[in-house]
């Protein structure tokens, strides 16, 4: 007899097509390729999810859907609100392991500007990530870390446009990696509003 087909969860099929969307592009993206990875048939998938664009459309409901996940879980093993927002950074930098990385998934970002099932799913996403990123700068207002009179709100898209356009230039120079030069825009970007902590001289710590 042969062995019973492994059972694989919407969860295990969506990891495998992240995974396959790290290699591929939109145009060599396939069912069979996402199956393959998932270690299941392409008919399986189609069964299931009805189309390679259905499938992605979930995908993309997913991470829509948890987006202030992610941000929470960075604060929770982050020492500070702060700490959390450079985590958070690193994260972003991901995207762009590579000139060849960043230029999939800009490919994958043109479908989701342009299709608007799929950017009704980014924009949930965005907002998400936008709330996220002025809840932990709030918290850094709160605690200190900025000064007192920071606009949150204001500061939290700054930092969002930064993401973008930092990884935009890095792509043009490729001096280095994306995500040191994220860091070092990131810290350009906090500098005007990082809280100056005295020493007991009275100078500036």
């Amino acid at each position: 007899m042969s062995p019973r087909p492994r059972k694989v969860s919407d969860d295990d099929v969506f990891a495998a097509t992240y995974r396959t969307m790290v290699r591929l592009g939109p145009g060599e993206l396939t069912l069979a390729e996402i199956a393959a990875e998932a270690g299941v048939t392409a008919g399986a998938l189609v069964q299931r999810f009805g189309s390679k664009r259905e499938l992605l459309l979930a995908l993309s409901a997913g991470a829509a859907s948890s987006a202030g996940d992610l941000i929470r879980g960075l604060r929770a093993t982050a020492r500070s609100p702060l700490a959390a927002v450079r985590a958070y950074v690193d994260c972003m930098a991901q995207l762009a392991a590579s000139p060849a990385a960043l230029a999939r998934n800009l490919a994958y970002l043109q479908i989701d500007l342009a299709d608007p099932d799929f950017r009704k799913h980014l924009l949930v996403q965005s907002r998400a990530t936008r709330r996220g990123l002025e809840e932990l700068l709030g918290e850094a207002r709160a605690k200190g870390e900025i000064v007192r009179s920071t606009d949150v709100v204001r500061l939290a898209r700054s930092v969002e446009t930064m993401l973008s356009g930092t990884m935009l230039t890095w792509a043009v120079y490729r001096d280095g990696s994306a995500k040191q030069w994220m860091r070092d825009d990131l810290e350009a970007v906090l500098a005007p509003y990082l809280a100056r902590r005295r020493s007991g001289s009275g100078k500036s710590a």
